[in-house]
């Protein structure tokens, strides 16, 4: 057990019978009344997100969650097939399981695998990409407008709006809980 006083950015515990991990969390002292934590959390099985407001010194069962590293090898119809890195076991996973990140997987990346009590809760892939630009409008000189964007098409089939400067065949940077353009990638 656990108490708001322990809260911590990652943490994960046990609330209405799923696993939860502490995305945010601010300690607010009001000048009247009791205090109160405010947090923002991400369901672990599910990966949507919600704002929670515990009373200070509220319980929780916290959980020990294990990040195991994996490499996603390839695509196998509606399934994507990892490798765990240390014992080599290829195992498929249903492709929902990774949720929007699925657009983003991509041969020999690594993925981290969230395991509490034995059992998958979710997958993570990394926050930052560098992914080519397979397809996309042309841009023309003098098309420096900021602020304007265009389609593109990566080379994981995913698609993102870029600055109108980005051409077919650069690589950029790509936030993935984002869906956004962060810059161009120097070769």
């Amino acid at each position: 057990m656990a108490d708001t006083s322990d809260f911590k950015n990652g943490m994960a515990f046990m609330m209405e019978g799923d696993p939860y991990q502490i995305i945010e969390f601010q300690h607010v002292k009001p000048g009247k009344g009791g205090a109160f934590v405010r947090t923002k959390l991400r369901n672990l099985k599910s990966g949507r997100t919600l704002e929670k407001t515990f009373r200070s010194g509220e319980k929780v069962d916290s959980v020990f969650v294990e990040k195991r590293k994996l490499q996603f090898l390839y695509r196998q119809g509606s399934e994507c097939v990892l490798m765990d890195l240390d014992s080599y076991e290829q195992e498929p996973i249903p492709s929902d399981q990774f949720g929007e990140q699925a657009k983003y997987l991509k041969e020999e990346m690594e993925v981290i695998a969230l395991v509490a009590n034995n059992e998958t809760l979710g997958y993570e892939i990394p926050n930052f990409l560098e992914l080519e630009v397979t397809e996309t409008d042309p841009g023309f000189k003098g098309d420096t407008v900021s602020g304007s964007n265009k389609p593109a098409t990566l080379e994981t089939g995913a698609v993102i709006n870029v600055p109108f400067h980005i051409n077919i065949g650069d690589v950029i940077k790509v936030d993935t809980r984002t869906d956004s353009y962060l810059e161009r990638v120097k070769k």
